[in-house]
């Protein structure tokens, strides 16, 4: 048996997929949309259960459409978004929607956090300051604020929450443990230190797992409503941006990938095989990789792709079919610099550089002589923008990176890579993977269950690599003085962005 099958929660939809190890190819996939709940302005929220109706309805239009017998699937993969807080009580069930990573609610619980042991301390241990929307900011606001804690068994992470339902077995696994905030980095455990300091209860925090370990095996139930096998393993696995590292091969240092998904993401693989101090920047993630006795570096911003669908949205081209190719056509042919419109796009708070859950997107510039093909295009260099900071201060961290994967729905667009590339300055290598958190999710599983004899292995035979874009010099030149103003935008703006008014 050399099927595996993958599948991925994401924020806006999940996906599965039917990878054959034998050819290295998916050779079926489906996806589900879900929303994401805004009872507030500063909440994000998801139902547990839309996940799990995704993940049975996409599972059953794969195994239909591949016809592919369940007693050949060798292996069922995980992964999903980072840093969301599920709360399970001794019944397995959910006692509250998921609180996932676009909240902003836990601004204040980030600063008592951080000041329970200081910020050089603190990144000491965890790699990476407390964030509004990881897990250990969300919980603190809950234990401060609510007594659903008093109810909860076990907290646990998106994926874990499906693994949960496929297998009845409560547990993490190492990569999202490491972006939950409240992690141990070198220990590579729950930090006692900085829980006790919070004065959060121990007993929630579930068994930490290796990203190949089997988790455990498909209930019957859980196989009768998927059309599966029962018995089938089920491998821990991991977080999303491990898990599409893993597919582009990047599990040592010399490589790193931008990936313009919902968020956008700079990934740089670090080694932990010796006890030198951590490389860390308060500005960034430093997190435990997929990969044994490595970590990375993660810098992150909040809406990337999503900025592009609120613009989708606001535009009218919602389920108009290729939307997302209508808008790159429209930015097309706008030159570089938008005609003067610039866009900050921090329209969920922002974490790299600024750490600030009150940061606003805004439009500056605009006049009416700006239509859609400039919104368009002002979207997508904002983001490339955002995306710059974040790789200047990440690269010198890295060590020497030879290449730059780029990743994510937004790298399918030739325009906004190529902007992106321009901006940065910096030749960019496309993925040719579809579906490239699910592959990774597919490569653990393999590993775990010996369809692959290694980690090195399975990557050689998955990752796939396309052509280069290479910055246009002109262009890049043209692009200098409009960052440079970029950069100055929001520390203008800052304090403005604290002081919203927001009528019910």
């Amino acid at each position: 048996m050399s099927y595996i099958l993958a599948i991925d929660i994401g924020t806006s939809s999940a996906k599965t997929v039917l990878f054959d190890a034998s050819i290295a190819q998916i050779i079926a996939e489906a996806s589900h949309e879900y929303p994401i709940h805004k009872p507030t302005p500063e909440r994000a929220e998801q139902n547990p259960d839309d996940w799990w109706a995704a993940v049975v309805y996409t599972t059953q239009q794969v195994m239909a459409t591949s016809a592919v017998n369940p007693a050949d699937i060798a292996a069922i993969g995980l992964t999903g978004q980072m840093h969301g807080t599920v709360l399970i009580d001794a019944n397995h069930q959910p006692i509250h929607p998921a609180i996932i990573w676009a909240d902003q609610r836990s601004a204040e619980q980030v600063e008592q956090l951080t000041a329970t042991l200081g910020t050089e301390n603190y990144v000491a241990i965890a790699g990476t300051l407390p964030a509004a929307g990881f897990m250990g900011a969300t919980l603190l606001w809950l234990y401060q604020h609510t007594d659903l804690l008093e109810l909860t068994h076990y907290v646990i992470f998106p994926k874990d929450y499906i693994r949960l339902r496929l297998t009845g077995e409560t547990a993490t696994e190492i990569s999202d443990a490491a972006a939950s905030g409240i992690f141990d980095v070198r220990a590579q455990s729950w930090s006692e230190r900085i829980i006790k300091a919070a004065g959060l209860p121990d007993h929630i925090f579930p068994t930490i797992l290796g990203s190949t370990d089997i988790a455990g095996t498909l209930t019957m139930s859980a196989a009768a409503a998927l059309g599966l096998r029962s018995g089938t393993p089920v491998v821990a696995g991991c977080a999303d941006q491990p898990a599409q590292a893993i597919a582009n091969g990047l599990i040592v240092p010399g490589r790193a990938s931008v990936t313009t998904g919902s968020g956008g993401q700079v990934f740089a693989p670090l080694s932990l095989a010796d006890d030198a101090p951590l490389p860390v920047d308060p500005r960034l993630h430093v997190l435990n990789h997929a990969v044994p006795d490595s970590a990375y570096i993660l810098g992150a911003m909040l809406s990337a792709g999503l900025a592009l669908r609120w613009l989708r949205g606001i535009t009218g081209l919602s389920g108009v079919p290729d939307a997302y190719a209508i808008l790159s056509a429209s930015a097309a042919t706008v030159r570089p610099g938008a005609d003067g419109l610039i866009f900050l796009p921090y329209l969920t708070g922002e974490r790299t550089p600024h750490m600030n859950p009150s940061a606003r997107g805004v439009f500056f510039g605009l006049s009416d002589y700006h239509g859609r093909g400039h919104l368009a295009r002002a979207v997508m260099e904002g983001v490339a923008f955002a995306l710059r900071q974040i790789l200047e201060i990440t690269l010198p961290l890295s060590g020497d990176v030879e290449t730059i994967i780029a990743t994510g729905g937004g790298a399918e667009s030739d325009v906004w890579r190529g902007i992106q590339a321009d901006v940065f300055g910096l030749p960019l290598q496309k993925s040719l993977l579809r579906e490239q958190t699910c592959i990774g999710a597919a490569v653990l599983a393999g590993v775990g269950t010996g369809v692959y004899a290694s980690l090195d292995q399975a990557c050689e035979s998955v990752r796939r690599y396309g052509a280069v874009t290479a910055p246009v010099a002109d262009h890049h030149a043209a692009y200098q003085p409009i960052y440079d103003r970029f950069l100055r935008l929001y520390p203008l703006l800052k304090n403005e962005m604290g002081e919203q008014i927001i009528h019910d």
